[in-house]
């Protein structure tokens, strides 16, 4: 049976993934993945990044691990916290649920990230990014990074697209982006 979006980004995650690693959860929000993350690395570490203080300390205090760092800073700012070679990343797109709808994720500084973090993907690592564009922030998103990863150089990377296509024109869908070289 096919997977629902999330759980299939998080196959894709899994499949190359050492207990050593360094990873970056791109939007905490609650904190989820972080602390999904952190089980995969026990020897390694992640970073998570958030623009809601409300969201990091929410997840600070739900998932106190050791090998997590929690930033109360945008995405795209990766680069600025992170040195290490990085095996995967993952975005989980939109607003934070349970929070203010109208703080989202904008196209501008997600597709700063993605390059950033792309710099620091080692040969074989993942970017995953679940798209949620049932609203309209949503929908521009999706546009600009659809239009934006097709641009790219496929002797540089693999963009997948995972999408039920039975479904409302709103369903998420899932990106997963494989660094070559």
């Amino acid at each position: 049976m096919f997977k629902k979006i999330l759980p299939a980004g998080k196959d894709f995650i899994e499949e190359i993934v050492d207990p050593a690693d360094t990873l970056i959860d791109a939007t905490c929000g609650n904190g989820h993945d972080s602390a999904y993350l952190s089980a995969l690395v026990p020897n390694g570490h992640v970073y998570s990044f958030d623009i809601q203080s409300q969201a990091i300390e929410s997840a600070k205090n739900n998932y106190p691990k050791t090998n997590i760092s929690f930033i109360h800073d945008g995405h795209e700012n990766i680069g600025s916290h992170v040195k290490a070679p990085v095996k995967a990343g993952i975005f989980n797109l939109g607003y934070l649920p349970g929070g203010d709808k109208s703080i989202t994720t904008a196209y501008q500084t997600t597709i700063a990230a993605i390059n950033e973090l792309f710099k620091l993907l080692t040969a074989g690592g993942r970017i995953i990014i679940v798209v949620y564009h049932g609203h309209d922030s949503g929908k521009i998103e999706r546009d600009a990074l659809l239009d934006h990863l097709t641009s790219w150089d496929q002797n540089q990377a693999q963009v997948l697209m995972y999408q039920y296509i039975n479904q409302k024109n709103n369903a998420p869908f899932l990106l997963v982006i494989e660094k070559l070289r």
